[in-house]
């Protein structure tokens, strides 16, 4: 399959590529905003200390991969 070539002589990425980029990108925002939404969440129902940070950390993992996938299927229609 030949590869594709940029106005600058560079290699385009390819489909994978850019879906990959696409579910990175969209788990660290969900990993951002996971750390915002679940402190706030668990120290509003009263949790302290490691169980604080396994509530936050659950959060965080659940909402970047949502939103990571939400983002990688996004990118994959845009191929």
């Amino acid at each position: 399959m030949p590869v594709t070539v940029g106005p600058y002589g560079q290699a385009q990425p390819s489909c994978f590529d850019r879906v990959k980029m696409g579910f990175v990108m969209g788990f660290a925002v969900g990993m951002a905003a996971g750390a915002l939404f679940g402190t706030f969440s668990c120290l509003r129902i009263g949790m302290r200390g490691r169980e604080l940070m396994g509530g936050v950390g659950k959060t965080m993992m659940q909402s970047g991969g949502t939103f990571g996938t939400f983002m990688a299927i996004g990118m994959g229609i845009r191929c």
